[in-house]
């Protein structure tokens, strides 16, 4: 080992010290670049993530196959079309001067989400029963709700749809008022045995939605689903929801977890305003932060477990569903700085890329990028 002199070793620590320390406070400041657009809604960062699911929804035109047996990606498939309706549609409430180039893209994308081959996972779930061949039944079927909603804001906002999409749509929601009315939890099923508390808060969100595109008044329903929610499916000292539960007599099957709750609280906000503070109280206050950026962590204080299909990978107990889902809720001025840590997590990990005009993030793929685009641009959507 070579002996410095011990002025040398001083001026290398010192340098080392002042490297890191440069580290420390520089690279949450770049990786926040472009959050403090995102907070205020500024147009063309909207735009260029918008125009980037407009080619992914051409592309998917062009290169449609029939839909896997796989649940899980049957799931994605369909969240990644209804997102990008969402995502479009919010975009077009809060910039009206945009529907001429986004209306088209929002239809075809909100018209995929009512394809057969879209619900075919559901429909092997349920043995061979398809969801809207069987409205009738008292099968909830609440996985339903993300094309409900999907096709719900292409239509408040005006895009042309199918009559048939649209006949099927209000079919629809008047088996999920008549399904959620009946139960005494707030709670029906996705699948047999199996109801989970945010699609639920999907169901209440398309409902709610549909009153306002047709003047029908659903509060009753709504009114009793929301306060069904915090009486039953909200876990008390920590605001968050049970991931999943049993839709007849409410017990939980699942612990409390972030991803859920952070999403039912996007969806809640199509329904109830005070419902969807309620869960932007409860997510900013398992914000877990380190060195400028920060995390929603996915397990409630007494509750642990890894990373699965619906929370994504989980570091030090931090979900990256959890995260990205918050957005949509912290996206306000009240919380800006939580939003501001959010998104400099985001940007470390999600890689932003720029390529003519569109902006992405290119470790996302089609379904993170669709779900970005909705969490980014949600506000609009919320009930009055």
């Amino acid at each position: 080992m070579v002996n410095l002199p011990r002025a040398a070793l001083w001026r290398r620590l010192v340098a080392l010290a002042f490297g890191l320390a440069v580290i420390r406070i520089l690279t949450p400041q770049i990786c926040g670049i472009g959050s403090d657009s995102w907070l205020h809604g500024q147009r063309d960062v909207r735009e260029s993530l918008a125009n980037h699911l407009v080619a992914f929804e051409a592309r998917d035109d062009r290169s449609r196959h029939e839909a896997t047996a796989n649940r899980f990606a049957g799931e994605w498939a369909l969240v990644t079309h209804q997102m990008t309706a969402l995502g479009l549609a919010q975009v077009v409430l809060a910039h009206p001067e945009l529907k001429e180039r986004y209306l088209p893209t929002l239809a075809v994308a909100a018209g995929k989400t009512f394809f057969r081959e879209m619900r075919g996972f559901g429909t092997r779930a349920w043995h061979g029963q398809d969801a809207m061949a069987s409205l009738s039944s008292n099968n909830g079927h609440a996985y339903m709700a993300y094309p409900a909603l999907a096709v719900g804001m292409a239509r408040l906002v005006g895009a042309t749809l199918p009559k048939r999409v649209i006949r099927d749509h209000d079919r629809l929601i008047a088996a999920f008022v008549r399904r959620l009315g009946r139960s005494r939890t707030g709670l029906i099923e996705t699948y047999p045995k199996e109801a989970y508390p945010t699609d639920v808060a999907a169901v209440a969100g398309a409902i709610a939605l549909h009153g306002r595109v047709t003047g029908r008044d659903y509060s009753r329903v709504l009114d009793r689903w929301a306060a069904a929610v915090r009486r039953v499916q909200v876990h008390q000292p920590s605001g968050f929801v049970y991931q999943r539960m049993d839709a007849k007599n409410g017990k939980p099957r699942d612990a409390p977890r972030g991803s859920g709750t952070a999403l039912a609280g996007y969806f809640a906000g199509f329904a109830d305003r005070s419902l969807r503070e309620f869960f932007t109280k409860s997510v900013t206050a398992h914000e877990s932060t380190c060195f400028g950026f920060s995390g929603i962590r996915e397990h409630a204080e007494g509750f642990s477990g890894g990373g699965d299909v619906d929370s994504g990978p989980v570091v030090l107990g931090v979900s990256v569903a959890a995260t990205g889902f918050a957005l949509a809720l912290a996206r306000s001025p009240a919380h800006q700085k939580v939003f501001t840590r959010l998104m400099r997590t985001v940007g470390l990990f999600g890689i932003p890329t720029s390529q003519k005009d569109q902006r992405f993030f290119a470790s996302g793929g089609p379904i993170g990028n669709a779900l970005l685009l909705a969490m980014l641009t949600s506000g609009p959507e919320v009930a009055p």
